[in-house]
């Protein structure tokens, strides 16, 4: 059963929450007396760190907010712009996939397939596809990137990663930090300032254990409430197996494959200690959610690494269905998605494995 998390935006100590906790009340009064007369939709509201109550952003703007409230019925998914950013408009039974398309021998990526080229089962039964795009589209990304004792002479080529990552990344995506140890913290909202996203990663604390589950459920359950582009990506380095959180292996794979959760690329600098168990849990992460796992033998290959899951992150297929079973029907489905076309061999395609229905959150 899954252990119930503490919302990631949680303050890094008590001293501060007890500042903050003074400072509020010698604020209400104010707002109290400010709001006098006033609808009371127009109070404040605590909001969580890194996020804005400020309308949707112009393209001109640095921060991306979330919306205060989802949009009502929409109609069958389709691509359109709100405040200059990329959304999803997509029907509510709709299941979206994000496939790779890679040739069986060389391993390279295929682009420029139609939408006849691909076949879709779900519970091996083959589904009629609704929607498709063959292009590169904004994802709402997190860097969860280890803080832990044994990562401190590490962390500067680890962040030069994560910011190559974030250079190579489409303009319109939104990104968030997450830097964890035996904690998890939110240093940076959803931003496409990589200024600010720069000053996150430098937040190095190294110390403590490794609790990666649970920052990873954490950084999910953010993207979830908060984002507002369809297509979410996890973008996780560690250096050791997971030993502080809560929740175990397969409560996290399960969470991970609710519907519309994120695809998680994983880099392991993993030494000999342990290093079996940890790869295993990185591999069930990344291939349970359609994403990629890493295991370096030096620190210099990272920076390389990041440029390899960028360049797999902007060259794929989008593609959506109506399931033939009703998402009301519950369970897990398991999703194979098949690739042919003419001057080229065997293909194989890399998407999600599957995932438990009823749980759509975003646009």
């Amino acid at each position: 059963m899954f252990t119930p998390e503490p919302d990631i935006t949680r303050l890094r100590n008590n001293r501060t929450f007890h500042l903050l906790l003074v400072l509020l009340i010698v604020s209400a009064g104010g707002w109290a007396q400010t709001s006098t007369g006033q609808n009371s939709s127009s109070a404040p509201t605590a909001i969580p760190a890194g996020q804005t109550t400020s309308p949707a952003p112009s393209p001109s703007q640095t921060e991306q907010a979330a919306p205060a409230q989802k949009p009502a019925a929409e109609p069958p998914a389709a691509g359109d712009q709100e405040g200059g950013v990329f959304v999803f408009k997509k029907d509510v039974e709709e299941v979206l996939v994000h496939a790779t398309v890679m040739d069986d021998k060389s391993h390279r990526l295929i682009t420029g397939l139609n939408k006849d080229a691909f076949t879709v089962l779900e519970n091996d039964q083959r589904q009629n596809i609704s929607f498709f795009r063959n292009e590169d589209i904004p994802v709402a990304m997190g860097i969860v990137i280890d803080n832990s004792g044994s990562m401190r002479e590490k962390r500067d080529k680890v962040n030069k990663a994560a910011l190559n990552l974030v250079h190579s990344s489409n303009p319109q995506d939104e990104v968030f930090v997450v830097n964890f140890n035996d904690e998890y913290y939110l240093d940076q909202g959803f931003t496409n300032n990589v200024t600010k996203l720069r000053e996150a990663l430098e937040k190095v604390e190294a110390r403590g254990g490794t609790a990666l589950y649970d920052a990873l459920l954490a950084s999910a359950d953010y993207e979830k409430s908060n984002a507002r582009l369809q297509k979410k990506v996890l973008f996780v380095v560690t250096d050791g197996e997971d030993n502080a959180s809560r929740n175990n292996l397969e409560q996290t794979v399960r969470r991970l494959q609710e519907e519309n959760g994120p695809t998680v690329y994983a880099i392991g600098l993993l030494g000999e200690e342990r290093a079996h168990r940890a790869r295993r849990a990185l591999e069930t992460i990344a291939q349970r959610t359609g994403g990629m796992v890493f295991l370096p033998k030096t620190l210099d290959e990272v920076d390389e690494i990041s440029k390899t899951v960028a360049h797999d992150i902007r060259n794929q297929y989008t593609i959506g269905y109506k399931p033939t079973s009703p998402k009301s029907a519950g369970g897990y489905r398991a999703i194979r998605v098949e690739a042919k076309a003419k001057g080229y061999g065997k293909l194989v395609v890399r998407t999600r494995s599957g995932y438990y229905p009823g749980q759509e959150q975003s646009q």
